[in-house]
């Protein structure tokens, strides 16, 4: 038996899913109005678009290498490879 009555839970969980409904916006994103677009970057002939501002670079989001052993060998001895001293 719950504490809540029924009506309360479907009026609850109305108000919850209609919340949740409400909060995505299909609007293209602007600017704050009185602030400007950000500045063109020193060597860019154009402006870079939203979706290239939003697209990750390179370098923040490296490519993996997956590099595969072709034929195993013998690793050259190191000669500063030493046991621990006594």
């Amino acid at each position: 038996m719950s504490w809540f009555p029924a009506d309360m839970t479907r009026a609850l969980l109305l108000f919850a899913g209609l919340t949740l409904a409400a909060c995505g916006s299909r609007v293209p994103l602007r600017p704050v109005a009185g602030q400007g677009t950000p500045p063109v970057p020193a060597l860019a002939s154009a402006a870079p678009t939203t979706d290239q501002l939003l697209t990750p670079t390179t370098e923040a989001r490296p490519e993996r290498v997956d590099e595969l052993l072709r034929r195993s060998e013998e690793r050259q001895d190191d000669r500063f490879d030493l046991p621990p001293p006594d």
